[in-house]
């Protein structure tokens, strides 16, 4: 196939545009800068040059292409507060890539994340019938999921909070470390208990290379290989690195130890990933979240 990936270049993008062209696809990026562009040309792949604000180019590149995979987002904005405008821009882009492949039973594999279903399954494991109605994010995710009927093979990859490997910069682990670097301890709320799942950074892009290939018009698949960590134990292991004690904080003092992860920290999250495993045939073999802190890379890279 010839796909169009947003995001490319980035962390996952970085990924999976090898293992496209490795399974022999031709992979064309949308590039926001020429940094991104000479990137991706080294990488063996096209380039199109543009942004998620520009439509007309996103567009285009869906209508001449077999396949796309929508990684990019506003995380930047997101981060610094904007969460709302991120998931407007979020939404806009997929409609204007799903309007141009309409009809054409072409795949269009977009991204969420499993946080989302701390609030649709509370106090279980979830499973990809999970869902919620409407909201920031989800509003995309239904949008592609509605897309299968009219004509479009539209899947949806939520991924684990953190997709963890050497590839990671700016996700939640480097930040947490960072913090802990800062504060000269790495903190868990309350009991912490509160359970992420993860997966790694290759395991996430062969999934949505799986999905591109094989999965059904409006599934839903779960990146999640570690079902759930708990968050003490991955501030015990960020701690191991960084020679640093784990500590508890309540639940009113989060925010001055974990910023805006606070929130999150505190969402219970256990996630299966059992239908998607077996629906595109996904078998994840590389290290698990705690595993790979303990390899050290997080520590010499930061």
């Amino acid at each position: 196939m010839r796909v169009f990936v947003t995001g490319a270049s980035g962390h996952i993008g970085s990924a999976l545009v090898p293992d496209l062209l490795a399974a022999g696809h031709q992979v064309v990026g949308l590039a926001r800068s020429e940094a991104s562009a000479v990137a991706l040309k080294s990488a063996g792949a096209e380039a199109r040059r543009g942004s998620l604000d520009d439509l007309d180019v996103l567009r285009d590149a869906a209508a001449a292409a077999d396949g796309v995979i929508h990684l990019a987002y506003k995380h930047d904005i997101s981060f610094s507060g904007d969460y709302a405008g991120a998931a407007a821009a979020d939404l806009r882009a997929i409609e204007a890539m799903g309007a141009a492949l309409e009809g054409s039973g072409k795949p269009l594999v977009v991204t969420s994340g499993t946080l989302l279903l701390s609030y649709a399954a509370p106090g279980r494991v979830a499973t990809e019938d999970d869902g919620l109605p409407s909201g920031p994010r989800i509003d995309s995710e239904n949008a592609a999921v509605a897309l299968a009927a009219h004509g479009v093979r539209s899947s949806v990859v939520r991924l684990a909070p953190s997709v963890h490997s050497s590839l990671d910069r700016h996700g939640f682990v480097p930040i947490l470390i960072e913090l802990a670097r800062k504060n000269g301890a790495a903190a868990y709320v309350g009991d912490g208990t509160s359970r992420w799942p993860a997966v790694h950074t290759l395991d996430a892009a062969r999934l949505y290379r799986l999905a591109l290939e094989s999965a059904p018009a409006g599934s839903r698949l779960h990146g999640a290989a570690d079902e759930g960590v708990p968050f003490r134990a991955i501030a015990e292991a960020i701690g191991r690195g960084l020679g640093v004690p784990a500590v508890r904080v309540a639940a009113s003092d989060a925010e001055k130890h974990l910023g805006f992860l606070a929130a999150f920290a505190q969402l219970d999250n256990p996630t299966s990933s059992a239908r998607t495993r077996e629906v595109v045939r996904w078998r994840p073999t590389h290290p698990g979240l705690l595993a790979d802190i303990d390899l050290g890379h997080y520590f010499r890279s930061a």
